[in-house]
């Protein structure tokens, strides 16, 4: 296995050209387009399911068992929940995100024919107006509305100019590329981790380094509802690393400079095997690395296990500081992520036994025992 050098311009390049197109789950069509293009310009054949996923094909000299690397191509947004009277939109969120960090967001809303611009704000938005009541207004989705750019005060206005009920709303990203390397902007989850494995499979392409089996690129449409990875794998792969952030934060054990591979999240322990195939990868290439768990998590993993899918499967991770909110990573930490990949990606299967679904006990892998 061949350590690789990750294209640090080409994945700046990319991230800011994600960041640049509006993805909320439900509405991601135009970034799946991106992401084939990008994956024509490297070479790399794909195949599309019917809604979007990405299944793209690094081949190897061994077709089963074969592995993925999956990411996801969603984030975080809102949708029209209601035209209000006095001219306003009424939001629910698109995924798990606190109102907190929705409150001052620009916006774009995609109705029926157009798409509009606006913003978030809280219901009670002037101290002018309503002094004091200003802060201690209570941080719920239910006291948030959307004031659209446009000539409406009415909800007959509203009708006029085309919004509707279930129409989708994107938050700008406004990003922010630092000397220091750190990048600051809304969605960087998961449009860094997509940039990430966009510059490892150019590595990969790149150096000719031959592959012992063949991977999968995986980017999934549905990560930030729940249903991510569940109908996107075949029989044939037998292990699954799932590419995401990690949280840095007083009782967390992540980095913003480095890989954090996860240990567990709320939807249980990863495989032991490949976490520890991982780590070895890490000490193995000085990439700087640390351990965590996550209590309330969950990745694209946990959806491929859902669906019945008996893999293994791994969570590795860039530094996110604010997840969810206003986002800072690291061009550090999304450089070590790709440099673990590419190794990763070069590395024999896990276990050959995983090529068939069923097998005896005899070779299956042991773990420590309290003799050893």
């Amino acid at each position: 296995m061949k350590p690789l050098k990750i294209d640090r311009e080409f994945l700046t390049t990319q991230l800011k050209a994600l960041l640049a197109i509006p993805s909320p789950t439900g509405y991601t069509d135009n970034i799946v387009h991106y992401v084939g293009g990008e994956l024509q310009k490297l070479g790399i054949p794909f195949e599309l399911t019917r809604r979007g996923g990405i299944r793209g094909d690094l081949s190897g000299e061994q077709k089963s068992p074969d592995r993925a690397i999956t990411v996801h191509l969603d984030t975080i947004g809102a949708m029209v929940k209601n035209l209000k009277e006095n001219g306003r939109l009424e939001v629910a969120p698109i995924g798990t995100w606190s109102s907190r960090f929705a409150e001052g967001c620009r916006v774009s809303i995609f109705t029926d024919q157009e798409m509009r611009r606006g913003t978030l704000l809280p219901l009670k938005a002037s101290g002018h107006t309503f002094n004091e009541e200003v802060d201690t207004q209570p941080i719920s989705w239910d006291n948030l509305e959307c004031r659209v750019d446009e000539v409406s005060f009415t909800k007959a206005d509203l009708y006029d100019l085309g919004f509707n009920v279930g129409d989708f709303i994107a938050i700008d990203t406004s990003p922010e590329f630092c000397e220091s390397g750190f990048v600051n902007a809304r969605n960087l989850d998961n449009k860094a981790g997509v940039a990430t494995i966009l510059a490892t499979a150019k590595a990969i392409i790149d150096s000719g380094v031959p592959l012992k089996l063949d991977c999968h690129l995986i980017f999934t449409i549905a990560e930030e509802v729940g249903s991510g990875a569940s109908s996107i794998l075949h029989g044939d792969i037998a292990e699954m690393v799932s590419i995401d952030n990690s949280t840095p934060a007083p009782g967390q054990n992540s980095t913003e400079l480095g890989v954090t591979i996860a240990m567990m999240d709320s939807s249980g322990p990863f495989d032991y095997h490949l976490n520890q195939k991982l780590l070895q990868i890490c000490r193995d290439h000085d990439i700087p690395y640390r351990r965590d768990v996550f209590k309330y998590y969950r990745c694209d993993a946990a959806s491929a296990i859902e669906a019945g899918n008996d893999i293994r499967t791994a969570l590795t991770c860039f530094g996110l500081d604010s997840s969810h909110g206003y986002e800072r990573t690291h061009l550090d930490s999304l450089t070590a992520l790709g440099e673990l990949l590419a190794i990763y990606i070069q590395s024999p299967p896990t276990f050959q036994r995983d090529a068939k679904e069923l097998g005896p006990l005899k070779g299956f892998p042991t773990q420590l025992t309290p003799d050893d």
